[in-house]
């Protein structure tokens, strides 16, 4: 399983709706548990992004997954692939 950090913007249509968006998270979270994927964290934020998501998933299905959920037309994704300490020893360890 890999880690994913998505910075999620809402678009205008997104805003519009935005009093919408507790449901669309509740969709969004059924959506990934039905691809296997864990919605580790989800946080509401100010700044340049309006949320940011932590979820554990095949690469496969998390694509899938914001590909669906940005197709709706309420929110666009900027997604980082996210390493624990433990991962990225084992990364550096092929450095040697």
């Amino acid at each position: 399983m890999a880690t994913f950090i998505t910075l999620v913007s809402f678009t205008d249509q997104g805003i519009r709706n935005v009093k919408d968006s507790p449901d669309r998270f509740g969709a969004f979270k059924a959506m990934a548990e039905q691809l296997g994927i864990s919605v580790k964290a989800a946080y509401w934020t100010t700044g340049s992004y309006d949320m940011v998501l932590i979820v554990d998933g095949a690469e496969d299905a998390a694509t899938t997954l914001l590909l669906k959920v940005a197709s709706l037309g309420n929110i666009r994704t900027q997604t980082l692939r996210g390493f624990s300490e433990q991962e990225f020893r084992g990364l550096l360890a092929g450095l040697r």
